[in-house]
């Protein structure tokens, strides 16, 4: 049988991949606590429910492939809210925001252009680029300056004649990074100097833990035709499985191609988008305050306990739900397995993700894991606990540094 090139080069998720280890521990009676995954646990708005059990017709047809005019409006109106000055109709919903990326990347990508990402990224940014043909440049970043991005000069050097976008998750998953608004408008600045696009992952935005210091690319006034925003519902209103996100420029020209696509696909499901419109229109601002609350307490949970792991290398997040920790271990991949074969308390272990599913060259990253925060704070607690003592006890633990 012969397969695609295209489809070989691809690998099985970092956060997933090691899934069939944590499903035979459970058979085994243990509990495991999953901190490899970003799904959360609040609940999702009542509206979203409402507006389903209200939804009738007498046929499920196809909808404008833009997406419905409501549910534009609907985020249009959210970004006014904070200063962004899209219309409905530079706004064009997809399934989900990995939807949306893929767009962004075949649209401007041909086969061996290049797009630099700050490392490490969103381990599905590997699938999205290496499908286009394209390639990731990294930006390198580092645990012990925060992962923010390096001087303008470093960034500036990596740009050649195939670079065709900054492509940046803001708040960072795996991270936990935001960027400062002098960073957001060195990229800008860079972009309109090479004449580049911004390709802005903003899906985290409501989770930032440090009051008045976030600025959305969007914000740029001089760059509306530059950054293209990606952005969905699933973390904000906890609707994961719902898969609506969509993609936003003000450029008219790119916006035509994004219609190709769109077109392509026909449309995305009907009432998903009423639920997710109901959502925007009668949501209550507390929701998102508490929601941010909780998650800031999780964030100083996760941060006292990682602090008390002899050896770890970390920063304290500043926003999403996750962060990036070094270890004094061998291989982390190796690590987890090994955890969840071999070690527990109690009967109960803590599953993390691998590090080196987060970077373009699978040979680094490996003594760091992704942890994301998304468990109750007794849960989180239990969670590190286990987590230190493996460390301790781990065969492949590696001399610390002094």
């Amino acid at each position: 049988m012969h397969f695609s090139d295209r489809i070989q080069a691809l690998k099985i998720s970092p956060i997933r991949r090691l899934i069939p280890y944590a499903d035979a521990a459970k058979a085994q009676g243990k509990k495991v606590y999953h901190l490899n995954i970003g799904q959360p646990d609040i609940k999702t708005p009542q509206g979203y429910f409402d507006a389903i059990h209200k939804f009738t017709t007498d046929t499920i047809a196809y909808q404008p492939s833009q997406g419905i005019l409501p549910l534009r409006e609907a985020i249009a109106n959210y970004y006014q809210g904070f200063g962004v000055p899209f219309e409905p109709d530079d706004i064009y919903v997809t399934c989900g925001g990995s939807e949306a990326l893929s767009f962004a990347v075949n649209i401007l990508c041909d086969p061996g252009d290049e797009l630099l990402v700050p490392e490490p990224f969103y381990a599905n940014y590997n699938t999205f680029t290496r499908l286009s043909l394209a390639k990731i440049v990294p930006i390198p970043t580092k645990a012990e300056t925060g992962f923010h991005l390096p001087p303008e000069e470093v960034v500036e050097s990596l740009i050649t004649p195939r670079t065709r976008a900054f492509w940046v998750s803001h708040p960072c998953n795996p991270t936990g990074v935001f960027y400062t608004p002098d960073e957001v408008h060195m990229l800008c600045r860079l972009a309109k100097k090479h004449d580049l696009f911004v390709i802005a992952d903003e899906a985290y935005r409501e989770f930032v833990y440090e009051a008045g210091e976030y600025m959305s690319f969007g914000q740029v006034e001089d760059a509306h035709d530059r950054v293209i925003m990606i952005d969905s519902v699933s973390k904000r209103y906890s609707v994961c499985g719902a898969r609506i996100g969509w993609i936003a420029i003000k450029n008219k020209e790119f916006n035509a191609q994004v219609m190709k696509l769109c077109q392509g696909r026909l449309s995305v499901s009907e009432i998903e988008q009423i639920g997710v419109t109901e959502l925007y229109r009668t949501t209550p601002k507390s929701y998102l305050q508490e929601v941010n609350k909780e998650y800031k307490m999780r964030r100083d949970v996760l941060y006292k306990g990682l602090k008390a792991i002899d050896g770890a290398v970390c920063h304290e997040p500043k926003g999403a739900f996750y962060t990036m920790v070094k270890f004094p271990i061998d291989s982390s991949e190796k690590f987890i397995i090994w955890m969840l074969q071999n070690f527990d308390i109690n009967g109960e272990t803590t599953m993390a993700a691998p590090g080196n599913g987060f970077y373009a060259d699978p040979n680094k990253g490996l003594d760091e894991m992704r942890i994301a925060y998304v468990l109750k704070k007794e849960d989180l607690e239990k969670a590190l606990n286990i987590l230190k003592h493996a460390i301790e006890a781990y065969p492949g633990r590696l001399a610390i540094k002094a």
